[in-house]
């Protein structure tokens, strides 16, 4: 195991890198890695094979298109939050969860920061109305829990809007779930130094810039409070009806496979292969009501 001290120069080193934007690289991606593991923050010493990652990948995604088939035959509603850290690879598990999905029946929600008039509504009716019909599946990247998150952390609703959602938000959960629509949470977690790593390749890539706001920059320095937000999220929206269910996303080639097997896993549908999908890794995947 490496010292802790050194794994806490190379976050420290990520953060003073991001926040000169200096796009030098001192820390290859394969260094910063080792450096987690060695740390004992994953389970794993290497990331999943690329071979077997596209191999898994493209089985789950042929189940996948069964179960799209079976919602749209039987009328079925779905909808799946995708909440996480900044970098904790949301979008990406996203895209390969709808990559074959028939597109007309399934859509992503990134909704911007509220405008004036949403500002003047009840907070989740601008979510409202994005919720499937018959026969859709709905992906939010990021959603309502904007408010217990970012939100909170960054002083931009009140203690008593923050009482007001948590008592709110499981009321409006349950009654999807009595109105049968399917509601799956998926909480991605990333470690410090992953989440740096991520940052700095995201502002060193002129592809990837885009995704690093002026938010994020802001928020390198809130790591506990970013963690005590999620800690109270849980404490009062982790219910046994509407569970979270934590993806463990340092690498994310298994954060993706197991975040779509465990979607699979919840329900059953016509020529279902159980082969094909395979086996929920616990250390990856982690449910307090699972």
């Amino acid at each position: 195991m490496k010292n802790r001290k050194e794994i806490e120069e190379a976050c420290e080193l990520y953060h003073q890198l991001i926040i000169n934007e200096d796009t030098s690289t001192p820390l290859s991606t394969k260094q910063s890695i080792k450096l987690l593991h060695d740390a004992g923050d994953f389970p794993y010493s290497k990331r999943l094979n690329r071979k077997q990652y596209e191999a898994d990948l493209n089985n789950l995604q042929i189940e996948l298109v069964k179960l799209q088939d079976d919602f749209l035959k039987k009328g079925k509603r779905l909808v799946i939050i995708c909440e996480g850290r900044d970098a904790a690879g949301k979008g990406g598990a996203i895209k390969r969860f709808t990559e074959y999905l028939n597109p007309r029946f399934a859509k992503v929600v990134a909704l911007a920061k509220p405008n004036d008039r949403e500002q003047g509504q009840w907070y989740f009716q601008r979510y409202i109305k994005h919720f499937p019909t018959e026969g859709e599946i709905v992906f939010f990247d990021r959603s309502w829990y904007n408010r217990s998150g970012v939100e909170r952390v960054m002083n931009f609703s009140s203690e008593n809007d923050l009482a007001h959602f948590y008592q709110q938000a499981p009321l409006l959960e349950s009654m999807l779930v009595e109105s049968d629509i399917v509601l799956v949470k998926f909480w991605f977690t990333v470690d410090k130094l992953e989440q740096l790593r991520r940052f700095h390749e995201r502002m060193s890539s002129p592809l990837k810039q885009w995704k690093l706001s002026p938010m994020d920059i802001q928020a390198l320095d809130k790591w506990d409070e970013y963690a005590a937000a999620r800690d109270d999220m849980f404490k009062f929206t982790d219910k046994k009806s509407t569970p979270w269910v934590t993806i463990n996303s340092n690498d994310k080639r298994r954060a993706r496979v197991h975040a779509i097997r465990y979607l699979l896993s919840q329900f059953d549908y016509p020529d279902k292969n159980q082969k094909l999908i395979g086996e929920l890794d616990r250390n990856i995947v982690i449910s307090q009501h699972t």
